[in-house]
């Protein structure tokens, strides 16, 4: 089964606590290149705005970057928030980066914000275009990256003719109707919201129509992925996002912190249940854990396609988890770290 189905990457950039941006930026090309080497499909970064934590809000900067320091593996956006931006100026970032690296960009959508309401408003002027415009919105992407039409007075310069792939992503059974009923390939968000899981990929599934873009569905699910030597050690690492996630509870953002950092006892039983349910989709351990926790996840979802995350404080243990997640699985891995 594990080389059946495809892994993918997604970097949401943390920033360690008392690190910088710029570190960050510099973690995720080399996080990429290994990613690259390891043989994971495609590496995608989200839109995030007003967070001191995460470094990809200038997501489609980030792509490039990434793009330019790797070779083979796809990469793209998971995913750029719509409604903070015209259309036009996405068809023409995207088949930028089309143009530049032609058939390895991936565009995936998501109608949240990524931030809070003050800082959509910072970054719309006002939200008269908002999320209740998103299908809209959606089509008229689609529209930049097709051939132009005879007459048309707007034109994505690059874009047009790209057929630039999108995915639509989500955490509701929104997504999924959306995203079956346009006949795109779709991305659940179970890596930070796993309520709707189960429900949103059958919706998706039962409910597809082909388009010109695909033939039949196609789903992908996000899940953290932590691995090191041992199960105890993978665990210890899970504790920053499990701080992460119960300091959210409190209405409380900030970078990644250490794992030493978490004490349980600080925080009540239901900040606690509210990270753990958060984290539900999770596969921490040794590889061997970490493979067959995968494996029951798609046996669960019938995932065509798994995008991983592992947000660990440390760098290279970050780096470790990826290159051991791949040897288990079976990916065609490449050069190996010299932390062997």
């Amino acid at each position: 089964m594990p080389s059946s189905v495809p892994l993918s990457v997604l970097d949401l950039a943390p920033i360690a606590a008392g690190s910088t941006p710029a570190n960050a930026l510099h973690n995720t090309r080399e996080l990429a290149q290994l990613a690259d080497r390891c043989g994971y499909t495609r590496y995608w970064l989200a839109e995030h705005h007003n967070m001191n934590g995460i470094a990809s809000a200038a997501t489609a900067v980030v792509i490039a970057h990434i793009a330019g320091a790797t070779s083979r593996i796809r990469v793209g956006a998971g995913g750029i928030m719509l409604p903070n931006h015209a259309p036009l100026v996405i068809a023409e970032q995207f088949g930028t980066l089309e143009s530049l690296f032609p058939g390895r960009i991936d565009l995936g959508l998501g109608r949240a914000p990524g931030t809070d309401q003050t800082t959509a408003r910072a970054l719309r002027r006002h939200l008269a275009a908002s999320d209740d415009s998103f299908p809209q919105d959606v089509l008229e992407l689609q529209a930049y990256f097709r051939p132009a039409r005879p007459g048309q007075a707007v034109r994505a310069v690059p874009g047009e003719g790209l057929e630039v792939p999108l995915w639509l992503l989500g955490s509701s059974l929104y997504g999924a109707e959306l995203a079956a009923h346009l006949g795109l390939p779709f991305a659940f968000a179970s890596h930070f919201a796993p309520r709707f899981l189960f429900e949103a990929v059958e919706v998706y599934r039962s409910r597809f129509q082909p388009s010109r873009q695909l033939a039949k569905p196609h789903v992908a699910v996000a899940a953290n992925a932590i691995a090191a030597p041992t199960d105890d050690e993978a665990h210890f690492l899970l504790r920053s996002l499990r701080l992460r996630f119960a300091g959210m509870a409190r209405g409380v953002r900030g970078q990644l912190p250490p794992p030493e950092a978490f004490v349980e006892a600080e925080w009540s039983p239901a900040e606690l249940a509210f990270a753990e349910q958060s984290l539900s989709c999770s596969a921490v351990g040794a590889p061997d854990t970490v493979r067959r926790d995968l494996e029951r996840l798609i046996e669960r979802t019938g995932a065509d396609e798994l995008i991983l995350t592992a947000q660990i404080f440390d760098h290279a243990a970050r780096l470790r988890s990826m290159e051991l997640v791949a040897r288990a699985w079976d990916l065609p891995v490449g050069e190996r770290l010299r932390t062997d």
